[in-house]
């Protein structure tokens, strides 16, 4: 799946062969198929595997008192996965493949964004995020974070750079009711 998901992030699908993926893998191409039905098929359990990884940060915010703390916290654990596997960030963020995935994996993604809402209102419920719609602010403020995550995972930030603490707090300035 490693191997995969770095083919598929810098070479694209359609040049990432299954014998090219499992040459970078070191296995047999036909244990690709033991365990996935097609190329496709594979992509879409890298795709849902690296939602999961991204949602977890997000249920976890649960613990913080207040959305702008619930937000530092999920953009700093992305920040982490964003050094340690950029491509997984490419993958979820920068990558046009929607004519390849599955249902499933639209829904994790929605699921994903539902989620990242669902702080926005609470934040929007608190007094602490600007009115109007909690999606659209949602989406404001992952576009900006998108922005660090896309810089720290192509290196151009490294995880001491103060950029992405600059755009994360330009992205709560962008929703927060404080602004109004």
């Amino acid at each position: 799946m490693r191997a995969a998901l770095e083919l598929f992030t810098t070479e694209g699908y359609y040049s990432s062969t299954t014998p090219l993926i499992a040459s970078r893998a070191g296995i047999a191409e036909g244990t690709i198929y033991r365990h996935f039905e097609s190329k496709e098929h594979l992509l879409n359990e890298i795709y849902r595997a690296a939602v999961r990884l991204l949602a977890g940060p997000v249920t976890d915010s649960a613990r913080y008192r207040n959305c702008k703390e619930r937000l530092q916290h999920i953009a700093t654990v992305w920040q982490e996965i964003a050094t340690a596997n950029p491509p997984l960030i490419k993958l979820i963020f920068s990558w046009d493949m929607a004519g390849l995935l599955h249902s499933r994996s639209k829904a994790a993604f929605d699921n994903l964004m539902l989620d990242l809402e669902a702080v926005i209102a609470d934040g929007k419920s608190a007094g602490e995020v600007r009115v109007g719609s909690a999606r659209i602010w949602a989406d404001v403020w992952l576009k900006l974070a998108v922005l660090a995550l896309e810089r720290v995972a192509s290196g151009e930030w490294p995880p001491d750079h103060p950029g992405p603490q600059q755009v994360l707090d330009s992205a709560w300035t962008a929703i927060s009711a404080a602004t109004q």
